[in-house]
């Protein structure tokens, strides 16, 4: 298959997995979701696009035209940008009165004007803060949100503990300049309906951090957003690279406004060193998935949004400590329901870090935006696209879904006489998780048995038995075991067919080299009209069964 083909099949598959939300703006909060202003759950699904570098333009219009980039975020099921930018762009007026064309040509990046001519000859010639407007005009085209995004304020990549960017008082983080530059770009994109959230600072960090700076100065740029731009989302990041909103459990911000805040939060690998590869990856999950609820998880159970802005994998699939981090992020990411960007969009950049053309590994497109990277890293994350549940997604009742991380698909059935099978959680059945450990599925007698070691997980109307009570075992609390008729105690797995199966508990400790995530499950609730029942199929597997 070709390489326009492939991602042509690969869009269109996709599309039939998740569909883009159409909002009513502007959007506000109700508790912790996001809403429309009809009340509906909005749920932010959201790639990051660079455009903070020193060219301050958005990377790979060299390589492709802009709405063809736009719509293929759409075609993939993104809803929204996190578009960034930096400071300089509204302030430093030698920077910002430069052209595309002027800018690329002191960087010496010639080529990269030679594509842009090709590709967006349109925007060579456009000063560089009409090209960024005319990036988020071309997402609104193709029904895709935007999210400012202040990422640093030289332009340049971040970051670092000492780039000058981190904190409130660093050499290029003049607290009076930044609400300058906020106040000037909610002023810029009012009445512009898909800018739906201006996300204030990236990854605050360095020496220099401290609480009372903190409150000051996020509270003065909250209020200077808000007071120019009403109808944005105004989203607040925490300390420590944006990996730290603990100290929001005993003081909150103090706003004159209501409805409109959210917090953001990052999560990475690699923001735990090599954990996930040098322990076991049970018991990594299980504390670092407990570190980022006392860090920011909590914030839900207050009632407040959380926005996760930034997680990411290496998307070659070959970094062992990224591919198992991802299991346990999506196993949070399906529970918690909670609004993400994925990073990256970017296949390469124009100029990073005095490297032309580098190549980023964690970019969904290739290095010439030409092509997916890595389709199994999307399929993945689709499953987390829609809402589960939230105020209008009310459609059923509370029930519960069988979500298999490492495939981002859940278990489901084509009949009560087939083998129980993974495949779309759109079509996952509603299952319910008794007091008792039974999983029934709803408005039926059929719960879900063990069998044997190596033997596909059966349904039976015989539910008192130990090979119908399952646990969830293990430090990451991902592993569902029952014992046998026999008294052997086996996890759910899946065979190399998506057959669910029933296996030996494997990697539940101490062992680093074993990689469990074909046998971790997570038990979802969710509101989504689950697959409708057939009487007569029930009413037939039960004659065949008595």
């Amino acid at each position: 298959m070709g390489t326009s083909n492939s991602f042509l099949f690969f869009s269109v598959l996709t599309l039939l997995i998740t569909t883009t939300i159409t909002t009513a703006q502007p959007l506000s909060t109700n508790s912790r979701w996001i809403v429309d202003d009809g009340g509906r759950r909005v749920k932010l699904a959201c790639l990051n696009w660079v455009s903070h570098l020193e060219p301050m333009v958005a990377e790979g219009l060299s390589k492709q035209p802009l709405d063809a980039i736009s719509g293929r975020i759409a075609a993939l099921g993104f809803n929204c940008v996190r578009l960034t930018w930096p400071l300089f762009l509204a302030t430093n007026a030698s920077l910002a009165s430069l052209t595309v064309r002027d800018s690329f040509l002191r960087l010496g990046l010639q080529e990269s004007i030679a594509g842009l001519q090709s590709n967006n000859p349109a925007i060579v010639d456009l000063p560089l803060i009409e090209a960024y407007q005319a990036v988020v005009s071309s997402l609104g085209n193709n029904n895709v949100m935007v999210i400012l995004d202040n990422h640093v304020t030289k332009p340049g990549w971040c970051c670092s503990n000492f780039d000058g960017n981190g904190f409130f008082g660093d050499q290029y983080f003049d607290p009076d300049l930044w609400i300058k530059g906020l106040t000037r770009i909610a002023t810029l994109f009012k009445g512009v309906p898909n800018v739906i959230g201006m996300s204030l600072r990236n990854e605050l960090r360095g020496p220099k951090q401290n609480l009372n700076d903190w409150f000051k100065y996020m509270q003065r740029g909250a209020e200077a957003v808000h007071s120019a731009n009403p109808d944005v989302l105004v989203i607040l990041s925490g300390l420590q690279y944006d990996t730290d909103l603990a100290f929001l459990s005993s003081r909150m911000v103090n706003l004159t406004f209501s409805g409109k805040l959210v917090f953001e939060v990052h999560w990475y690998g690699f923001s735990d060193g090599s954990a996930w590869v040098s322990g076991n990856p049970n018991q990594v999950c299980g504390m670092v998935a407990g570190n980022v609820m006392r860090k920011a998880g909590f914030l839900l159970e207050k009632g407040w949004p959380l926005f996760v802005s930034e997680f990411g994998v290496d998307q070659r699939g070959t970094n062992v400590n990224d591919n198992r981090y991802l299991n346990c992020f999506l196993a949070v990411a399906a529970e918690l329901d909670w609004d993400w960007a994925l990073w990256t969009l970017v296949g390469s950049y124009y100029l990073r870090e005095g490297v032309v053309g580098l190549d980023e590994t964690y970019g969904v497109l290739n290095r010439d935006w030409t092509e997916i990277r890595n389709s199994s890293v999307l399929q993945k994350i689709s499953a987390i696209q829609q809402p589960f549940q939230g105020p209008g997604f009310s459609e059923t009742r509370k029930h519960t879904i069988i979500f298999h991380p490492s495939t981002g698909l859940c278990v489901l059935r084509k009949s009560f006489l087939d083998a129980l099978a993974l495949g779309p959680c759109s079509k996952s059945d509603a299952w319910y998780y008794s007091p008792q450990k039974t999983l029934t599925i709803k408005g039926t007698y059929f719960c879900l048995q063990a069998d044997e070691v190596g033997k596909p997980a059966q349904l039976g109307i015989i539910c008192s038995e130990s090979n119908s009570k399952w646990e969830t075992i293990s430090d990451s609390k991902l592993h569902l075991a029952a014992k046998t008729s026999n008294g052997t105690t086996v996890c759910l797995d899946v065979d190399s067919n998506n057959v669910v199966v029933t296996n030996i508990c494997k990697c539940l400790s101490r062992d680093s080299s074993c990689d469990p995530a074909g046998q971790w499950f997570k038990l979802v609730d969710s509101t989504r009209r689950p697959r409708a029942e057939s009487v007569t199929e029930i009413e037939s597997v039960l004659r065949v069964a008595w």
